[in-house]
């Protein structure tokens, strides 16, 4: 078996997010943004006081590590773990194995990285807590895409994210093979049921209003939990509306309905036991809170040899 550090490994000059990130994704982080993000991460380690490693480890102790995936998924965040390491060390040496939105096994190498063993060691958790939350949302959108694919429907995320967090775990659905809801509240209109409430509960009215106060081309949805509200959603204009918590069969009445004159989304209660049957109905969008809310990291470890 050859020596890993004789494997060319590619030498990080810089971040470079683009060439590591998943091809035609977007990353959302410029260079300068990784870096801003990850110190901000070591600092809330004390990497700077890391009494273990300093009192266990001598400053000119050198060390080799694999970043080693322990279970099925997809990988997300490479150039945030890579910042960590490359922020403690600058000069460590890292092969890239796996780069993001990458499908890997039990077993898979990520990262190999050989430099000072002080640094391996303070920035280990970092860019495990990174990798590994990124990669669980990935990991986990993935499974909801496999469970409609040879339907239609579209697996959609919402504005269920860690704050803060949001264009990074937006970028993770991205790489699991789902598809970005709006990105935030200035994005476009959607009428939920509080909104309703708080205006008097007339779904034609309440698209009226936001006809006459938001840009013409700005698209309308409106969250619907009933067949008379997606009647008069439909009456109203409405581009998309949001199926809430519907039963199958009115899933299946709604799409009918609105066949040929808005976008259906099917929301509320989604999980991978039911997303099959809900694709069936024809729905085009099935939004799923759970990719970013209750994704469960998924499991990488750093080896050392």
């Amino acid at each position: 078996m050859k020596d890993p550090d004789s494997q060319s490994p590619r030498r990080i000059t810089s971040l470079q997010p683009e060439r590591l990130a998943a091809p035609k994704l977007g990353f959302p982080l410029t260079e300068v943004g990784i870096v801003a993000l990850v110190q901000q991460a070591l600092d809330e380690d004390g990497a700077d006081r890391d009494t273990t490693t300093i009192a266990t480890v001598l400053a000119g102790d050198r060390a080799r590590a694999r970043l080693v995936v322990r279970a099925n998924g997809v990988v997300c965040g490479v150039p945030l773990a890579l910042a960590a390491f490359r922020l403690l060390d600058p000069e460590v040496t890292i092969r890239v194995d796996v780069e993001d939105g990458t499908s890997v096994h039990a077993g898979d190498e990520v990262l190999f990285l050989s430099g000072q063993a002080r640094g391996l060691l303070t920035a280990e958790r970092t860019a495990l807590n990174f990798i590994q939350r990124l990669s669980g949302v990935a990991t986990l959108t993935n499974r909801y895409v496999q469970a409609v694919a040879g339907t239609s429907a579209q697996i959609v995320d919402t504005r269920k994210t860690t704050p803060l967090w949001r264009a990074l775990e937006k970028y993770a659905v991205r790489c699991g093979g789902g598809t970005n809801h709006r990105f935030s509240l200035a994005d476009a209109v959607l009428i939920k049921d509080n909104h309703l409430a708080a205006a008097g509960g007339d779904v034609g009215e309440a698209v009226r209003r936001v006809r006459a106060y938001a840009p013409a081309d700005s698209p309308v949805q409106v969250e619907c939990d009933a067949i008379v509200q997606v009647v008069a959603a439909i009456a109203a204009g409405a581009n998309s509306i949001l199926l809430d918590n519907m039963t199958l069969a009115e899933l299946r009445e709604s799409v009918a309905l609105a066949r040929g004159r808005c976008v259906t989304e099917a929301s509320g209660g989604v999980t991978l036991d039911s997303v099959a049957a809900i694709a069936a109905t024809g729905v085009d969008r099935i939004s799923v809170g759970a990719l970013t809310h209750s994704a469960p990291a998924l499991d990488l470890a750093l080896d050392f040899e």
